[in-house]
């Protein structure tokens, strides 16, 4: 993929190829998962072995100790997982102002994980769970077989425990396929409808997240001989309103070996945050990215700028949509 996102933002928005303050940090704490979905961008599933070791995340809580006043957002693979992230949760909660822990939901289920969603709840985490479709057969499509049906017991579990209503509990929609996701407001209102109908469930907020072409995902579309279409159809609904918005400006991504990116794409990709003499930066050293540090661009930027943009909060421009669940490529 040629990088001409840098070019399209030189011509508009210099400014926005830089870092601007450290809100969130987002840890990526391993790609061990119970799950191998098809639009996985960091190819997870039960045999990962990039596991974060406790040695990193005492860095990540020297960091957060201090810089008070963090969102700390933490994914992986299933965070669930890895054997110490209930180590780093217990350390990091009283640290920061928001803790985020992005699950499958279905993890829930495995054996021995049945303590989990009260541990969760006691500790004020702020859950977000990937539900792509409110279709069983959508879901199935990306993540298999049982997957949506076990993710509706464990959103009933959440439910039963004050999950959706007095505790904060997101959901994650991402397209089926190579096209652009619908309008925010609209599918939220699609997903609290089906899922309370049939299901009595009730959830926070949807948050939208385009299909980057990466990982598994990318993988298919290159041999479906797709990949080079669907990078043109995001490069073709670049947004500067999204652009203006964009998740990497505030937010630091942190890798299983303490390894710092602007983003889990690009910690995907190999692409890491280069200190003066082009080496990566570490954990440690996450002061020197400062105001003003360059965000390293790849043609894959463009997902977080099409359409209504994306971030890993959903949306960047409340004002755009295109299509919705299941729906056809963007255009058609």
């Amino acid at each position: 993929m040629t990088n001409d996102f840098a070019s399209a933002l030189k011509e508009a928005a210099t400014e926005l190829l830089s870092f601007d303050e450290l809100k969130t940090l987002q840890v990526n704490i391993g790609d061990l998962c119970n799950l191998s979905c098809g639009h996985c961008h960091v190819n997870a599933g039960p045999h990962g072995e990039k596991i974060m070791s406790r040695k990193v995340m005492d860095q990540v809580l020297s960091v957060l100790r201090k810089q008070p006043g963090l969102t700390l957002d933490i994914t992986g693979g299933s965070p669930e997982m890895n054997p110490d992230f209930k180590y780093l949760i217990e350390r990091a909660r009283p640290l920061v102002d928001r803790l985020m822990v992005r699950s499958n939901l279905c993890v829930l289920l495995e054996p021995g994980k049945d303590w989990i969603p009260q541990w969760y709840a006691d500790h004020g985490v702020i859950l977000i769970g990937s539900l792509p479709c409110y279709t069983a057969e959508n879901v199935a499509s990306q993540r298999g077989r049982g997957v949506f049906e076990k993710s509706i017991t464990a959103l009933q579990i959440l439910n039963r425990i004050g999950y959706g209503t007095a505790l904060e509990l997101n959901l994650v929609y991402n397209p089926g396929a190579d096209f652009l996701p619908g309008d925010q407001a609209k599918l939220e209102a699609d997903y609290k409808r089906e899922l309370y109908d049939k299901y009595r469930i009730t959830f926070s907020n949807l948050f939208i997240i385009t299909n980057v072409p990466i990982g598994r995902f990318g993988e298919d579309l290159k041999k479906q001989g797709r990949l080079d279409a669907y990078i043109d159809l995001l490069r073709g609904h670049l947004n500067m309103t999204t652009a203006s918005n964009i998740m990497c400006r505030t937010l630091i991504s942190v890798n299983y070996e303490g390894i710092l990116y602007n983003c889990d794409f690009n910690q995907a990709l190999g692409l890491p945050i280069l200190d003066g003499t082009f080496k990566p930066v570490r954990i440690e050293d996450i002061d020197s990215v400062t105001n003003g540090h360059p965000i390293i661009t790849a043609s894959n930027c463009f997902s977080c700028t099409a359409g209504a943009g994306s971030s890993c909060v959903g949306v960047l421009d409340k004002g755009t949509g295109l299509h919705v669940c299941g729906g056809t490529a963007a255009g058609d």
